[in-house]
């Protein structure tokens, strides 16, 4: 009996070791979680988006001697990219949930040096991770999209700049506005990046979200056991 005993707890250690191993390899090695947006990613797609108008049409780029015109509106291009970053244990292993998207329309307006409206939406059950699991509980019982489908920005204080930066450089500024997640709207200050480069505008930041504020249910589940908050992250390209 003794022996047996001693076998099934070998076997257990061993398949646990096994699917830890597996969740670690899978997490770490095979599929890890996209990196985090920069500010890098902000002057990647500054210049991405040049080279591809200029493929596309075979016209020349819009002028990037000077960044004085930029009054008006200017409005968000697909080439945005918004979504969230909550930190996870799998099966004992420390990882990330990741989720991206592209729709994002809105806008913003500059006179000046002084951004004076913004304000941007989100296609909520269209962002998407590298898991289906995940997904169907993001749309479903944690943002329930089918009644809250868009989550939305919109600038309450103007963002005075100082000076509109010369092209490819970059200047933060806090940013103030109403964000709104699930239907529940708070007020958030947030640091941001912008930059003007190529003709085009594009700004980054990321916006702690505490999941209660929101009336957000925790995301956490059988599997998957997650903190109390995340991270809306975005980089946004701005184009007229």
């Amino acid at each position: 009996m003794f022996k047996w005993i001693v076998r099934i707890v070998i076997a257990a250690a061993v398949l646990i070791g096994l699917v830890y191993g597996g969740i670690l390899l899978w997490t770490k090695v095979i599929n890890p979680p996209e990196k985090s947006l920069s500010t890098d990613d902000l002057s990647a797609v500054l210049a991405a988006s040049t080279t591809s108008v200029a493929t596309e049409t075979s016209v020349a780029p819009p002028p990037t001697d000077a960044p004085a015109g930029v009054d008006g509106t200017w409005t968000a291009t697909d080439e945005s990219t918004l979504g969230y970053r909550v930190k996870e244990v799998l099966g004992g292993v420390d990882t990330e949930g990741v989720g991206r998207t592209n729709a994002v329309t809105g806008s913003l307006t500059i006179a000046g040096a002084t951004v004076t409206a913004a304000e941007f939406t989100v296609d909520v059950a269209s962002i998407s991770s590298d898991s289906s699991r995940r997904d169907g509980q993001f749309n479903g019982r944690i943002m329930d999209t089918a009644t809250y489908p868009t989550a939305d920005f919109v600038l309450t204080a103007p963002i005075e700049l100082g000076a509109i930066p010369a092209d490819g450089e970059q200047i933060t500024v806090d940013a103030t506005g109403d964000l709104t997640l699930r239907g529940t709207t708070n007020q958030v200050t947030f640091p941001l990046t912008a930059e003007y480069a190529n003709g085009r505008i594009g700004v980054f930041g990321n916006i702690s979200v505490t999941f209660a504020d929101y009336g957000i249910p925790n995301p956490s589940n059988g599997f998957a056991v997650t903190g109390d908050d995340g991270l809306l992250e975005f980089v946004l390209v701005f184009a007229r």
